[in-house]
């Protein structure tokens, strides 16, 4: 039964009658020991409007259509409102940022309002970002503008019906006050509107939440909140007898290694970039987490980061990764040491990791290239060959894919450049007039790369005879999206909203629900990115500002 009142709405707020709170009531900025968290309320906001929500979430958590167009809804995940059963709290955690321990760091601008028991029967937390300021938001408001609020609603959703692990979104609501941001932290700030998002997810604990407890030398509290997460979270690790030792913690940082893998081979699947996988970021069950300075692949750049405060280092590019989803298990396993006792177990899991997400990795470049798998080092080859081509003239990682299962190749013994170039055509940036073409050479070489695919696919046991490219474009197309959260296209939503107009929001949340189908009459939003956004701020790099 859907309920229409939100009054109606349980909670069981395991997480905070389960670990120790922070003693001091007062919201004030202040370092946090002992504690996983501290009591605090939304600030409220001054004339809060729905700008979106999830059908879907709101159905997860037993929400009736009635319930959200209340003006109780609005209010309530504006945070203008607590419910009865609600215990609003903010984390404590710290992190390695950019590399380097950044001490105690929290929810700066994220307030749980508790967990809602939901359709399925479990909790699930509502996360408010940008309600206001916490002991952990340090000189800033706690605050968040429209701008990054409309990335973040629309990129949690989006993820979801990509089949990549993320937090959800329940809603975006601005907030009718205006808050100062100086986006590129160039001296230039400016007033925005306001907006709060409501996120929803099983667990927001970070790698980060072990390593401060384990930072200090409190492994009482480092003990109780895995044991925590392990029960609520992983809870067929915990033994028959209910007994968590050494070998359970061992096993629990083992299946986070491999969701971790697994995460990652996911965002390179859709070319999604995250900007910034400080500790912090990274969600214990192995979720894409805090969405800020994201963006997917416009042209196929290993070295891409939309991160201006990473351009330099490029710690977070795209190609990275995988290896910064490493090292960032190895400070986790630094945390988790006194618990597992042993380096051994640890160390396995790492290897582990290294060993998942190769095997995923290539796995999921078969099911790319409609394959049943990389048989051999020719065919890894073939792949590797391919993403040279992709990065020898600028092509959109996302078209050239999808485009890929429309080219016929069953049964062909010579190709036709009009033809079996037309994949690589519809990809290639700077096709526009008076743009750099790609040379005969690079056309030449893609050319001779179909010729070898078509032949690697006539070896494919159900990919030869009547039908077999239909056969493949189905293969195909249910890995390799038709539509992605484009940067520009976020961008463009994000000035109608600004404006009063919240259609193109609205447009683009139910065309990601359905990612990987045509679509017709919305082609306009699967193009690749127009020449006017590549350095567009917004469309291109964006700064870790709220």
């Amino acid at each position: 039964m859907l309920i229409d009142d939100l009054a109606e709405l349980r909670f069981d707020n395991r997480f905070s009658d389960s670990l120790p709170a922070d003693p001091q009531r007062m919201n004030l900025t202040r370092p946090v020991e002992g504690a996983s968290f501290s009591w605090v309320r939304p600030k409220g906001m001054a004339a809060p409007k729905l700008v979106a929500h999830s059908a879907e979430v709101a159905a997860l958590l037993g929400l009736s259509d009635k319930a959200v167009a209340s003006a109780r809804f609005t209010a309530v995940f504006a945070g203008s409102e607590v419910l009865p059963g609600m215990a609003p709290f903010a984390m404590c955690y710290g992190g390695h940022q950019f590399g380097h321990w950044a001490g105690q760091l929290g929810d700066g601008r994220a307030i749980n309002l508790g967990q809602a028991i939901a359709t399925d029967g479990k909790p699930w937390y509502l996360q408010l970002k940008g309600a206001g300021p916490t002991p952990y938001s340090r000189t800033a408001d706690g605050l968040a503008v429209l701008r990054s609020s409309v990335r973040e609603f629309l990129c949690s959703e989006a993820m979801f019906h990509l089949g990549v692990p993320t937090t959800r979104a329940l809603s975006l609501v601005t907030t009718g006050e205006e808050v100062m941001r100086d986006m590129f932290y160039d001296g230039n700030p400016q007033w925005e509107k306001g907006a709060v998002v409501c996120r929803v997810s099983r667990s927001f604990t970070r790698f980060g939440s072990f390593e401060l407890p384990a930072s200090r030398g409190d492994n009482e509290l480092l003990k109780k909140l895995a044991d925590h997460t392990i029960t609520e979270c992983f809870a067929e690790l915990v033994p028959a007898s209910g007994v968590i030792d050494a070998g359970v913690y061992a096993a629990w940082f083992a299946e986070v290694a491999n969701r971790t893998a697994d995460l990652m081979v996911h965002w390179g699947r859709v070319g999604f970039v995250h900007g910034v996988m400080n500790t912090d970021n990274m969600s214990i069950l192995g979720e894409t987490i805090d969405y800020g300075p994201y963006g997917w692949l416009e042209d196929y750049d290993p070295d891409w980061t939309p991160n201006t405060t990473d351009a330099g280092g490029r710690r977070y590019a795209f190609g990275k990764q995988s290896q910064i989803g490493i090292w960032n298990l190895v400070r986790l396993a630094h945390a988790l040491h006194p618990l597992v006792g042993d380096t051994a177990p640890l160390q396995a899991a790492i290897d582990g990791y290294g060993a998942r997400y190769s095997a995923g990795w290539r796995a999921m470049m078969a099911t790319k290239l409609g394959l049943e798998e990389l048989r051999d080092d020719a065919d890894l080859e073939l792949v590797q060959d391919l993403l040279r081509l992709m990065s020898g003239h600028e092509t959109d990682m996302t078209l050239l894919f999808r485009e890929l299962a429309r080219v016929p190749l069953a049964e062909v013994a010579t190709l036709d450049p009009l033809v079996h170039l037309a994949a690589f055509e519809a990809a290639w940036h700077g096709t526009e007039e008076g743009a750099e073409e790609p040379t005969d050479e690079h056309r030449a070489a893609c050319l001779a790369w179909m010729q070898r695919y078509a032949a690697r696919l006539a070896t494919e046991p159900d990919l030869s005879g009547e039908g077999a490219d239909l056969r493949r474009r189905a293969r195909m197309d249910a890995v390799n999206p038709r539509f992605v959260l484009r940067n520009y296209l976020a961008q463009v939503a994000i000035d109608a909203a600004d404006e009063g107009d919240n259609s193109k929001v609205l447009e683009l949340l139910d065309t990601l629900r359905r990612p990987y189908d045509e679509q017709p009459g919305r082609e306009h939003l699967a193009q690749r990115r127009p020449e006017w956004a590549r350095s567009r701020p917004g469309c291109s790099m964006l700064s870790c500002s709220s």
